[in-house]
């Protein structure tokens, strides 16, 4: 019940106000402030008390996951359908493999988030115009994949449907990298700052948004890693021969390349924000027309 679950559990509720959301937490206070919102009819710390369920939702670290599934997997009924929320994929689904027959299957993973970790940190909206990632598997059956994706479009998202390998290598580009591309930087200008603590007094909001995602739960950020470590491995080679090019520019001098470089990595920044937005002003306007319909 922490920033992901608790988002898709009040998101639910909101949907669905007569659905029985049970929730699950080692926190006591989290189960508690939980069902005090009326988010959740019930909740508790411990499996054993776990009534059993139509869909169950697994919105943990991976490592965690895995081990979750290896502990309660033998004790889910059959018809469950089990979906999770990890951030790396390929692990989790060969977890999600191992359950009993009858047992429905489904990775995923909402590409949404926010520095803040916890029931605190977690809104109804979270979900709305962000892409979420299915992974079904080979036993996954299309009842089961139309389930996932009615959840995910009712809470405000979109569904994409990507396999387990091709997920991870995806968010190793654009979430794990840039993770590590901001703690390098911090760790730089920490460097720089205790020789010359004047660096603070001068850094502003662009070094602020730069640094960002280096303020991440560390402990998430590790499990994340460490799970999808030969894409992250890879992707951090590229990361380090774009920066050699611009290196080699600048060293040289030469004005010329540097600016072809950096002006077909500006048009292709802007590509993407320019994307973004029309997406978003696209959701927006089939939003109004199924409210006016």
């Amino acid at each position: 019940m922490g920033l992901m679950g608790g988002s898709l559990a009040r998101a639910l509720r909101q949907a669905y106000p007569r659905m029985t959301i049970y929730g699950l937490d080692r926190n006591r206070e989290t189960v508690r402030q939980a069902a005090r919102a009326g988010v959740i009819n019930a909740g508790s710390t411990t499996w054993d008390s776990f009534p059993g369920a139509d869909f169950l939702i697994l919105a943990l670290p991976v490592r965690a996951i895995m081990c979750f599934l290896q502990e309660i997997g033998p004790t889910l009924a059959p018809g469950t359908l089990v979906m999770d929320l990890g951030s790396t994929k390929r692990d989790i689904c060969r977890a999600l493999r191992t359950l009993p027959a009858g047992v429905e299957a489904m990775g995923g993973h909402p590409m949404c988030g926010k520095e803040q970790a916890g029931w605190e940190a977690s809104e109804e909206t979270l979900f709305h115009h962000t892409t979420f990632v299915l992974c079904p598997l080979e036993r996954t059956t299309p009842w089961a994949l139309s389930v996932a994706r009615e959840l995910i479009t009712t809470v405000g998202a979109r569904p994409l449907r990507l396999t387990a390998a091709r997920h991870d290598r995806l968010v190793a580009t654009i979430s794990h990298l840039p993770y590590l591309a901001a703690s390098a930087l911090l760790a730089t200008a920490d460097k720089v700052g205790r020789e010359d603590p004047l660096l603070w007094e001068v850094a502003a909001n662009g070094f602020r948004d730069t640094s960002r995602l280096a303020s991440s739960n560390v402990t998430m950020s590790i499990d994340i890693l460490l799970t999808n470590i030969e894409p992250v491995l890879a992707l951090l080679e590229q990361y380090e021969d774009a920066l050699e090019q611009l290196k080699s520019a600048l060293q040289s001098g030469n004005e010329e390349a540097l600016r072809s470089l950096l002006n077909a990595i500006r048009l292709r920044r802007n590509w993407y924000v320019e994307r973004q937005q029309f997406m978003r002003g696209l959701e927006d306007w089939q939003d109004s027309s199924e409210e006016r319909s």
